[in-house]
């Protein structure tokens, strides 16, 4: 019997040691063919380019053609949903954002994938800022003032964002919780419709990134309050940050970053997180990123591990007491 207990051990043992070394043979070879980035948007917009720039320098680097999938649909959910079915080797990975990996999870009662069990983080490439924006018709002179005419006028003020759910939608959501404002939300399909009312006078105010509103910014078309950052843009050094008003908690960003399906071994993790750091921290690619409106960052997984989970808490948080719902 104990002969019999040493042998399975043994056998376990061995198979054990033949799958780490499997994986690492994976890693040493990796990657050996075409990587497929699936962007969960229409091409265009700030997750696409934020994906093609580093995909291409990433290209240079591992000497493999990195091909972007543009699969836009379900708030992000139709392309996680894919490539959490895909085979966890590497070679289909997914640009995620905060809705993908943490506001999906409250905003449906059904989801079609689990962020948690299906898709296993890799690096969080990027942010992108919230900047509170008005239009020219506006008469407010600062952030302050723009908030003292809302709350004065309970119910009667509207705002835009690029869409419900999104991060644009849910930054002006946390203003209206901590300057204790009733706003009533007018969603778009996307930020450049949003931001073309805006400028014409059809809505007063909204949240946006600085990718997506840089033009109507520096144009003069819009005019920008706030940033919902921890410091100053050095796009916009003349722009407070709400804490610098005295809104300590109204900090948000539309986050990016890759994962990939779950069962994707550590070593093969670790290979693409190397690899896609390099390719953010090259000057010439961090400087682009910058000029766009994205805030690098090039996390390790861990990091962005433990970035979902507090941002799960905070966000899940708002969404619930904000009776926030897209079923």
């Amino acid at each position: 019997m104990l002969k019999r207990r040493y042998v399975a051990s043994l056998i376990a043992l061995i198979g054990l040691a033949g799958t780490s070394t499997l994986s690492l043979a994976q890693s040493s070879n990796y990657p050996s063919k075409t990587i497929r980035w699936v962007v969960p948007y229409p091409a265009g917009g700030g997750s696409d380019f934020l994906a093609r720039t580093i995909g291409n320098q990433l290209s240079t680097q591992v000497n493999q053609t990195i091909v972007t999938d543009n699969k836009p649909g379900g708030n992000t959910a139709l392309a996680a949903s894919e490539v959490a079915r895909s085979a966890p080797d590497g070679y289909t990975i997914l640009s995620a954002d905060n809705g993908t990996m943490v506001f999906n999870t409250a905003l449906y009662s059904k989801l079609s994938y689990n962020p948690e069990k299906d898709l296993v983080p890799v690096t969080l490439m990027g942010k992108f800022p919230m900047i509170l924006v008005v239009g020219p018709s506006s008469d407010a002179k600062d952030a302050k003032d723009f908030i003292a005419k809302a709350k004065a006028r309970p119910g009667s003020v509207n705002y835009g964002s690029a869409g419900a759910g999104s991060p644009h939608h849910l930054a002006m959501e946390l203003l209206k919780v901590n300057a204790d404002l009733h706003m009533v939300h007018i969603p778009y399909r996307g930020a450049a419709p949003s931001l073309a009312d805006l400028a014409g006078g059809q809505i007063p105010a909204m949240m946006v990134d600085l990718a997506a509103g840089a033009g109507f910014i520096k144009g003069g078309k819009i005019r920008a309050l706030a940033v919902a950052n921890p410091t100053r843009l050095p796009q916009l050094p003349d722009v407070p940050t709400f804490a610098e008003l005295g809104f300590k908690n109204i900090e948000a960003s539309a986050q990016v970053g890759i994962v990939a399906p779950a069962g994707t071994s550590p070593e093969v993790v670790n290979a693409l997180q190397k690899q896609v750091a390099t390719a953010i921290n090259q000057p010439a690619i961090r400087q682009k990123l910058i000029d766009f409106g994205i805030e690098p960052v090039a996390s390790t997984p861990q990091q962005y591990a433990d970035l979902i989970k507090t941002e799960t808490v905070r966000w899940h948080k708002l969404i619930k007491q904000q009776s926030i719902s897209l079923d």
